[in-house]
């Protein structure tokens, strides 16, 4: 599928399996910072929807108002975290170079790059949306 001209039902029909998508307040600074930070494909980038994707996972990014009657958007804060206790795993996804790089842009490093007892490398980044994205790769 070409993710740069398929329309939006034959895209929608295509989703399988469990799926990810994030509202956020600014569609373009959020795939500027998921591609920056951890390496991510973006595709049909708007003001009001993404496709990206990470290695061969697909996620959606939204805007806000693109939700406007839907009942989730009066759940979300107008300011702060939006995802308190969720965590966004990205495997395979140097650490190091993504705390490097977040901090760069203005991301908060909620844990710096750090060994782990499971067997990874990881850290722990939060984007202006207030997701929490984990970098990590497998302990050599």
């Amino acid at each position: 599928m070409d993710f740069e001209t398929v329309e939006a039902d034959e895209f929608g029909a295509s989703l399988k399996g469990m799926g990810l998508n994030i509202l956020v307040r600014d569609v373009k600074a959020q795939v500027a910072f998921l591609k920056n930070v951890f390496g991510m494909k973006a595709h049909q980038v708007t003001q009001d929807f993404a496709i990206v994707t990470y290695h061969n996972h697909i996620m959606q990014v939204h805007a806000d108002h693109t939700y406007h009657s839907h009942p989730l958007l009066g759940l979300l804060p107008e300011s702060g975290p939006r995802g308190p206790g969720a965590q966004m795993h990205l495997f395979h996804t140097d650490p190091d170079a993504a705390a490097e790089k977040a901090e760069e842009s203005g991301a908060y490093v909620l844990q710096p790059p750090a060994d782990k007892p499971h067997g990874i490398r990881e850290t722990f980044i939060v984007c202006e949306n207030g997701y929490v994205w984990v970098a990590s790769l497998p302990l050599k």
